[in-house]
């Protein structure tokens, strides 16, 4: 229930400032993007998406769903994941070792490219929302109550690293072995050097809740969130610059970004509620709102290169974004 419950309030919550503009693309430009939605066969919502190519992905959601395709999402199969549970993260270090994590604490790891996923023993029994991978090796996954954990076994052992809070921790990125960063509820963002032995919680003034965040190098990172928020660092999180985006003439209150990510350091994506779509080519000073003709809220993301991407949400929604210059 609690499960069930977070799922909802994600979906409903109200998930050009300081320099920053958002506008709406003009019709007479050609469009940046090209989305098309693709033919999931679910109608659950899909609550992250992760691609290694332009061919092979996966999608997981509510239900215990995962689906996976090897022809760049023309086809979707579902592949059994013997659990009922919300799935929230998916992430693969390679074609073959994944993992996925969700409600009650649930670990699934798969050896052989998403076709069959087997339990780890995650210790705890908190909601996991994030999970990144360095190596086949070396993860993390992070989730309610502050939860980090770390793994340097493939997830045969998890062990808990401090966080120092009891915020929900919603994103988990790490640039390399060393220099990492996690986002939560409350304003959090916590940083780590040394792979997670120690992380120092950042300094926002801010009480946005953050959904995610991702760096492009050891100095330039990112925290986007409910009600627009949006945090940058250029000086590896010493300081965090607000940037968040003001509401636009034709809504009623700001859009709640779900996800960030940046393909190059110009490029960057922002996919939220109500179908949101943002593209920036010039290192995030400003972002264009790309009309896609869905009104699902997204809450999932990958690039797997600079020319193609999939966001995944609500209803079973997967939109294929191939990228143009």
């Amino acid at each position: 229930m609690k499960a069930r419950r977070w799922a909802k309030r994600l979906i409903l919550i109200s998930l050009v400032a300081l320099g920053f503009a958002v506008t709406t693309a003009p019709r007479a430009e050609k469009p940046s993007l090209a989305p098309a939605a693709q033919k999931s066969g679910t109608e659950v919502t899909l609550m992250s998406v992760y691609f290694l190519d332009a061919r092979v992905g996966w999608a997981v959601g509510a239900g215990g769903a995962i689906l996976k395709t090897v022809d760049g999402g023309k086809r979707w199969k579902p592949v059994p994941s013997r659990t009922s549970a919300l799935l929230t993260g998916v992430f693969f270090s390679d074609k073959i070792h994944g993992w996925v994590v969700g409600s009650n604490g649930i670990v699934l790891h798969s050896k052989d490219g998403g076709e069959t996923w087997t339990g780890q023993p995650s210790g705890t029994q908190v909601a996991l929302y994030g999970v990144y991978f360095l190596t086949p090796s070396s993860g993390w996954a992070v989730g309610a109550g502050g939860t980090i954990l770390h793994t340097e076994d493939s997830g045969v052992r998890w062990t808990d690293q401090t966080s120092g809070t009891s915020a929900v921790l919603y994103a988990v990125h790490f640039f390399d072995q060393n220099h990492g960063g996690t986002v939560g509820a409350l304003g959090t963002i916590l940083l780590t050097e040394d792979g997670g032995l120690t992380w120092t919680t950042q300094e926002t003034q801010s009480a946005a809740t953050f959904f995610d965040v991702f760096f492009t190098d050891q100095l330039n990172g990112w925290a986007v969130g409910n009600a627009g928020a949006m945090f940058q660092t250029t000086d590896g999180g010493k300081r965090w610059i607000d940037r968040t985006f003001a509401c636009l003439r034709t809504c009623s209150r700001p859009t709640d970004l779900i996800k960030i990510r940046f393909t190059s350091p110009k490029a960057g994506w922002i996919v939220g509620e109500r179908g949101s779509i943002l593209r920036s080519t010039d290192a995030g000073f400003t972002w264009v709102e790309q009309e896609n003709g869905t009104k699902a809220s997204l809450f999932g993301l990958s690039f797997p290169d600079p020319n193609h991407g999939w966001a995944s949400g609500e209803r079973g929604t997967i939109l294929h974004i191939t990228a143009r210059p």
